[in-house]
């Protein structure tokens, strides 16, 4: 990667894991950001499947303190994410070998963790995170089979650290699949240069899945789309003066971070040949990228549909440029 000194540093200089680093670790503790109640996952919205439902069963028993602030702050995003490792549970079943998947900065890696448990194996994860609160959480439950977790930044967990890390080397021949959670954008706006790092990590025909919130062309829409989050959904599990103290301490900062659909559709193209919206609550969106049109194709189809009500959503499809 050209240019990577400048790119580390300026991880380095982060919001992340600087001016931020307080509240991050304070919420991965549970000492601040507690919902007033656990967020569960609504049946109703998910397919009744067996699978599916020792999955959410799972998944609920696994969350830390900071998996339980998330999923009370997003609308919906619980639901989106047992939909999504429903997907690569079905996904990994088709093929003849392992799958690895590296889960990129997710607090206690609580989805990473249920897939590997579940899949007895099929399924081999790495999960990251700056905060050792964040470790604690995933250990506490004891140390799960086939699962790992790296204590850092994404932007120090390079090819180098996992080729000597003996507990990690296998995972330094690349990814199948790498999930990006709301991630870059607690660093800095740079998305062409954070989707080219963490992409050196993924096999050629792996796929690449980016959760983020994102800038609306219109401020109006964007600004009009936190109101429903905050009021039609946060309020369920936050008082008003938790959600006006997050705003000024945390989500002033991480919006000049952010970017538009477009602009991450450039910095995706630049490395994929094919993208795909898999999910939109808000001002939040999933995407999902391959050089691998079969791959991304038999990924996408094993999904069932969104379980968001259809006034969270307002966008169902990727403009532009040469997505699918």
């Amino acid at each position: 990667m050209r240019g990577l000194d400048d790119f580390l540093a300026e991880c380095d200089r982060a919001p992340r894991i600087n001016e931020l680093a307080g509240f991050f670790a304070a919420t991965a503790a549970g000492k601040t950001g507690v919902p007033v109640r656990k967020p569960v996952a609504d049946n109703r919205l998910l397919p009744r499947d067996k699978l599916l439902r020792d999955l959410v069963s799972l998944h609920a028993a696994r969350q830390g303190f900071f998996d339980q602030h998330y999923h009370g702050s997003i609308p919906y995003r619980l639901e989106e994410e047992c939909r999504m490792a429903y997907a690569v549970l079905k996904y990994a079943r088709d093929r003849d070998r392992p799958l690895s998947l590296y889960s990129l900065g997710t607090a206690e890696g609580t989805m990473a963790r249920t897939l590997s448990e579940l899949s007895e194996g099929q399924i081999r994860t790495l999960s990251c995170s700056p905060n050792p609160e964040n470790y604690e959480c995933y250990m506490a439950y004891g140390e799960p089979p086939h699962a790992d977790f790296f204590i850092g930044p994404f932007h120090r967990l390079t090819k180098d650290v996992l080729a000597s890390t003996p507990r990690l080397a296998d995972f330094s021949s690349g990814f199948d699949m790498i999930l990006e959670d709301t991630t870059f954008q607690m660093y800095s706006p740079n998305r062409p240069d954070q989707v080219e790092f963490v992409s050196q990590h993924l096999k050629q025909d792996g796929i690449f899945v980016f959760v983020e919130k994102f800038r609306a062309i219109d401020e109006t829409d964007y600004r009009l789309r936190e109101y429903q989050k905050d009021f039609g959904f946060k309020a369920r599990y936050f008082p008003p003066e938790e959600i006006e103290k997050k705003k000024a301490a945390v989500l002033n900062t991480m919006f000049g971070n952010e970017v538009t659909v477009a602009d991450m559709g450039e910095a995706i193209h630049k490395h994929f040949s094919h993208c795909a919206l898999t999910w939109n609550s808000g001002n939040f969106y999933c995407l999902a990228a391959s050089n691998s049109q079969e791959n991304l194709n038999r990924y996408v189809s094993q999904m069932a549909s969104p379980a968001i009500p259809h006034e969270y959503v307002y966008e169902t499809s990727v403009h532009g440029g040469s997505s699918d």
